[in-house]
């Protein structure tokens, strides 16, 4: 796949949270469940659409930004699971210390990237 650390802290998170979201009630498979997977997941395909292609650094920096909405998501969501009690407190701080840890690593990566592109 993309050679990049951020990535594979993502990835191994959003496989993570899928396992996760497999257990909550079945009346929120298609609405909390899913929007937890589909942003977690969307954060690795960005970094993938942005870095397996041959583009610019401004292009990358378009994805690696997409990317960083994605993971506000995934926290938004994870608020969501803490409070609707389908994820205990410790669960809670432990996904969203990690999220929190790849929002970081992507804003080094996006500025990093800024940089190069001017």
């Amino acid at each position: 796949m993309i050679k990049l650390l951020v990535f594979d802290k993502a990835y191994e998170s959003s496989l993570k949270l899928h396992r996760m979201c497999q257990q909550f009630p079945a009346y929120e498979q298609m609405e909390i469940a899913h929007q937890l997977r589909r942003a977690s997941k969307s954060i690795c395909a960005n970094l993938v659409e942005g870095f397996a292609k041959d583009v610019s650094d401004k292009e990358k920096r378009r994805f690696v930004n997409i990317s960083r909405g994605s993971n506000d998501e995934v926290k938004l969501w994870l608020l969501y699971s803490k409070d609707l009690g389908y994820i205990n407190v410790e669960t809670y701080q432990e996904a969203l210390s990690v999220h929190e840890e790849i929002g970081r690593m992507l804003y080094g990566l996006s500025e990093s990237l800024a940089k190069h592109s001017k």
